[in-house]
């Protein structure tokens, strides 16, 4: 049990880099919006009348937030006064280290997806757009890269919870199949849907919420830790990706976010809620399959700028079923999306708290 003055100084170790997290990726998204309109690195929005462009690929600004606000802990924890340290480490520096590696390689990979962009627009999935991006082949390919890193230092623990099944150990099978194979899906699985000012930006706001009360109320310190620094850098672009959006977060976002989360639910323990919160990224994945990949989540804009959904009654997407369900514009369909999530989260904190009290 800590003291009253070692848990102040403990609480410091989460403030503060939050708070360097929050500041650092403001100075870095105004940077981002500048150096991409003026390098080329656009995006176009679909959803706006006369098609306008945007800074895109503001993932990178979210990818340096995050790694310096872990890097402000390890500093204070490796230069500690010896008469009244400033900062108690909890947290293992290895594993900090390997997270940071994992989020900026695969933030690297959405980059590289971002940047290739052509003079005239070409066909992807079921659209005309400037911006081909990636084969599909090459994403979970290149992904794999930011797997590495934990699977180096064997993080997570074997036995983990799934809900409805309970306790299950994998063994090896953990770290050398589970964990690759989890952050090659959540990547991906995020990276399907966006599309929409603030959609992407505020279910991962959401998520990483989610993860940071779970992990103070029944996680570890490490998970304390990284989702906070993670909700912090997350929030800072939500606000800026809010309608109209200032900069487009882009794969290097969306790849980077996907890989976060499950790397703060493997080193947090939080696998089993992890499974329920990201569930609606595991439908979108299905429903895309249905498809083979090829579909857009946007839909036909309407001249009251509503919109119609891109493929009638077929569901190939969450934002299909809330056009179908409701005559929606961009902000709503973002913020219907949002309550998907928060009612996911709600859901693993109550099965959590269900089994802690055995009904």
């Amino acid at each position: 049990m800590l003291s009253g003055a070692k848990m102040f100084h403990t609480y410091l170790t989460i403030l503060i880099p939050s708070l360097v997290t929050f500041v650092s990726t403001i100075i870095f998204t105004y940077f981002m919006i500048s150096y991409m309109k003026r390098a080329g690195i656009t995006a176009t929005d679909h959803n706006k009348k006369g098609n306008p462009t945007v800074a895109g690929s503001g993932g990178i600004a979210v990818a340096l937030g995050f790694s310096v606000g872990l890097f402000t802990y390890i500093f204070g924890s490796r230069f500690p006064s010896p008469t009244d340290p400033f900062y108690i480490p909890v947290a293992k520096i290895a594993i900090l280290f390997a997270v940071i590696l994992s989020v900026v390689l695969i933030s690297i990979v959405g980059f590289l997806d971002d940047i290739n962009v052509k003079k005239e627009a070409v066909k992807t999935t079921d659209m005309m757009d400037t911006r081909e991006g990636l084969k599909q082949w090459q994403k979970p390919v290149l992904t794999f890269i930011g797997a590495v890193p934990l699977v180096a230092i064997n993080a997570g623990i074997k036995t983990v919870s799934i809900p409805f099944i309970g306790l299950v150990n994998f063994g090896l099978f953990y770290p050398l199949l589970i964990l690759p194979l989890a952050i090659v899906f959540a990547s991906n699985a995020f990276n399907l849907l966006g599309g929409f000012d603030g959609i992407a930006t505020g279910t991962g706001l959401i998520a990483s919420l989610g993860l940071l009360i779970y992990s103070i109320a029944f996680g570890n310190y490490t998970g304390v830790l990284i989702s906070s620094v993670l909700f912090s850098s997350l929030l800072v672009m939500f606000a800026f990706n809010l309608y109209p959006s200032k900069i487009i977060p882009g794969d290097s976002y969306t790849y980077l976010v996907g890989a976060a989360l499950v790397s703060d639910m493997i080193v947090g323990g939080m696998e089993g809620f992890g499974i329920i919160i990201f569930m609606p990224w595991i439908i979108e994945f299905i429903l895309h399959a249905r498809k083979k990949f090829k579909v857009t989540d946007l839909g036909i804009i309407q001249k009251d700028y509503t919109f119609k959904p891109p493929y009638g009654r077929k569901i190939y997407s969450w934002t299909h079923l809330i056009m179908n369900l409701k005559k929606c514009n961009e902000k709503q369909v973002s913020m219907y999306m949002w309550i998907i999530e928060a009612l996911f989260v709600i859901l693993g904190l109550g099965l959590k708290l269900i089994s802690i009290k055995g009904l």
